[in-house]
Parts: C-alpha cells; sequence; structure tokens
C-alpha cells in the first residue's frame, strides 16, 4: 500500500507498510509444552507433609477430594501412614448465619494464634449450588493477612451436595494437617443445614457466631445448634451496636438457663466482640483456652475424641455402603425400571424401594 506520506517532498517522514490483521489464535499456542504437576509416590507424600511442605500438602487434600479410585488409594496410604503424628492439635468449629463475620474473625482470630508460634491450618466448607452444582470457594479472600502467613493454611472445600462427604474429606484433612505440624485447626461451616452437627462431630470447641439487632435473638432458642455450641460470642460489638450486643448477650445468657448441663460439664459462656476492631479476641481466645484446660482435666476430652472416632467409623461405613449400592451396575438398571413405575402410579415408593433392596440383597450374597 502506497503512503503519501513517503513522496519525496516528505523526506523527513517515513512509514512502514505495516502488517496484515493477527490471527486470533496464538499460532505458536501448540509448541508450548502442557505444564504437567509432578506426581509423587505415597513415601514422597508423607516424607513432604512431615516436613510441612504446603505445596505436597495441598496436592495430597486434593487426592482426599478427588472421586478417582486410584486417588482415593494413593490418599488413603498416605492418611494411614501420617496417623501416628496425629492428635497432638485443638481442632476448633466455627459457625453462624452468612453475614455474621465468620471469615473476618477467623482472620482476626488467625493472626492472634500466629502471635503465639502456633502454626494454624483453617478448613471452610463451601456451599455448592443446587442448580449449577459449582461453588465460590471465595473464604480466602476475606482473610487477607492470613492467606499471606507462612504458618497458616487455608483450604477451602465444596459440599458438592453431599455432606456425610465432604465432612469425611475435612476429618481426613485434619489428619494430614496435625502430620504437617499445624497445631490449631479451625473448620469453618456454612451455618446452614445439617453442616453444624458434621462438623460439631470433628472438632474440640464449637464456637457459635451471632449478630445483634437482627430480629428476635431467642430464635435460636429453637434450633439444637445452640445446645452443640461451648461458646456463644455477638460479633460487630461496635460504635452504634454496643448497646444491643449487650442485650442480646443478655437474652442468650438467660437461653442458655433453659438447656441441661452439657455432658462435659462445661458452661457455656456468652461474650461479645468485634472482629473487624479486633475488640475482644484475647477473651474468645482465653474462653477457648480454658474450656481446652477444663476438659483435658476432668477425662472429657479424651473421651469425645473416642467418641468421634468410633461415630466417624460408622459413617464410613454408612457411605461406602451407599456408593456400592449407587453404582452397581444392575441396582442402577433396576433403579430406572421402579422408577417409571413409581411415576406411572404402579406401584408405591415403599414398594418400589424394597423390591430394589431385595434385588441388591440377592446379587451381594
Amino acid at each position: 500500500m502506497d503512503h503519501i506520506e513517503n513522496d519525496e517532498q516528505f523526506q523527513g517522514l517515513s512509514v512502514n507498510k505495516g502488517t496484515s490483521e493477527q490471527p486470533t489464535i496464538n499460532p505458536y499456542l501448540n509448541s508450548f509444552k502442557k505444564f504437567k504437576r509432578k506426581t509423587y509416590s505415597v513415601s514422597e507424600y508423607v516424607d513432604g507433609i512431615r516436613k510441612g511442605n504446603i505445596s505436597i500438602l495441598g496436592q495430597a487434600v486434593t487426592l482426599i477430594e478427588s472421586s478417582k479410585p486410584e486417588h482415593q488409594a494413593i490418599a488413603q496410604e498416605v492418611i494411614e501412614k501420617c496417623l501416628p503424628y496425629t492428635g497432638d492439635s485443638v481442632r476448633i468449629g466455627i459457625t453462624g448465619v452468612p453475614g455474621a463475620g465468620k471469615s473476618t474473625s477467623i482472620d482476626a482470630f488467625g493472626m492472634h494464634i500466629l502471635k503465639k508460634n502456633n502454626k494454624l491450618a483453617v478448613l471452610a466448607i463451601d456451599p455448592s449450588s443446587e442448580l449449577t452444582k459449582g461453588s465460590i470457594l471465595g473464604d480466602k479472600t476475606r482473610m487477607e493477612r492470613l492467606s499471606v502467613e507462612k504458618n497458616a493454611f487455608i483450604r477451602p472445600s465444596p459440599s458438592a451436595g453431599s455432606l456425610g462427604g465432604v465432612a469425611r474429606k475435612t476429618r481426613e484433612t485434619i489428619i494430614l494437617c496435625e502430620a504437617a505440624g499445624f497445631d490449631r485447626i479451625i473448620i469453618e461451616t456454612v451455618g446452614v443445614g445439617q453442616s453444624e452437627t458434621a462438623v460439631h462431630s470433628m472438632v474440640d470447641f464449637f464456637l457459635l457466631i451471632q449478630l445483634a439487632g437482627t430480629g428476635d435473638e431467642l430464635q435460636g432458642i429453637k434450633r439444637g445448634i445452640m445446645e452443640m455450641a461451648d461458646g456463644i460470642v455477638i460479633n460487630k460489638a461496635d460504635g452504634n451496636n454496643i448497646e444491643k450486643s449487650r442485650l442480646a448477650q443478655s437474652h442468650f445468657k438467660n437461653a442458655l438457663h433453659l438447656f441441661p448441663l452439657p455432658e462435659s460439664g462445661w458452661v457455656p459462656k456468652v461474650l461479645t466482640y468485634s472482629g473487624y476492631y479486633e475488640i475482644g479476641i484475647d477473651e474468645v481466645w482465653n474462653m477457648i483456652d480454658e474450656y481446652i484446660a477444663f476438659v483435658k482435666e476432668n477425662g472429657y476430652f479424651e473421651h469425645k475424641r473416642n467418641d468421634q472416632s468410633r461415630y466417624w467409623m460408622y459413617e464410613t461405613i454408612n457411605e461406602r455402603l451407599k456408593n456400592n449400592f449407587y453404582n452397581n451396575a444392575v441396582i442402577q438398571k433396576e433403579l430406572r425400571v421402579c422408577e417409571e413405575l413409581v411415576l406411572n402410579s404402579q406401584i408405591s415408593s415403599f414398594a418400589a424401594a424394597n423390591k430394589v433392596l431385595d434385588i441388591y440383597q440377592k446379587i451381594s450374597k
């Protein structure tokens, strides 16, 4: 293409010919070697975890969360070899309604823990969408300070619609984190549904975060969650919300008198604090330390850990039986037939269920 600027009368100015329109896809893309993550042996996983290698620990947790049988086989071997190095941590469960400030509180609690030369692992159970089956896994974004600390490990996990499954995976992740030297483990749950029950069955101290001024504070009595809580804290007790927080604290203290004394013998406390302004963090953590010392002295700490181990043994059996049942080819075929009969009102739901179970019982012999 000729440019008038290249005419002799414009000798001090020159214009290059330029290039043709570039392709939208990089033509050299195929020449790049696809990055392939290094795979480790079981012994390499265990050695890396024991040395506190966060990268290897993260990959081992990914194996636990994987649904592939070959990954599960390696994960179970790693867990078994890490078991002798576990049990020395304090496990804390934190729950509360969405927006109560759980992630912000964990960020503040975490910095307080790290100042005491402890190592902290945060395992967040994130709910998955019932429609898209996806999960945001955004809890780490609200733990800005904690996420850059070398002695902190933050791992969000999607519930993927199966609470029992994610709870088992979280418990197995706890084992790996303890083997890696993390002596404080916080498990965050979304605070809706049955997730509190699952988390309560794997922690030593269960903390309930509440808000003031959001309606009738005594509505919390109707939920079984208050019976599980070892401590209740009223968050966002700052500014104009201080008086409301103190009133809510009084209501919850009165409500706790309606419940029988827990098996541990510990009377749950109700405190106010502000996670954002870090007001009252010391008092909350002193309460947790006081509880741990109390239950270790009266023997309930070990008793509860043993109960939890027994509970998860049966939960694992139930999950394995359920998976074997639904993954059986004969059962899958029969389920489709029975489902059609139920939808056409040719057989009742209970009769269809019994029919499928009878078939499974015969083929399992």
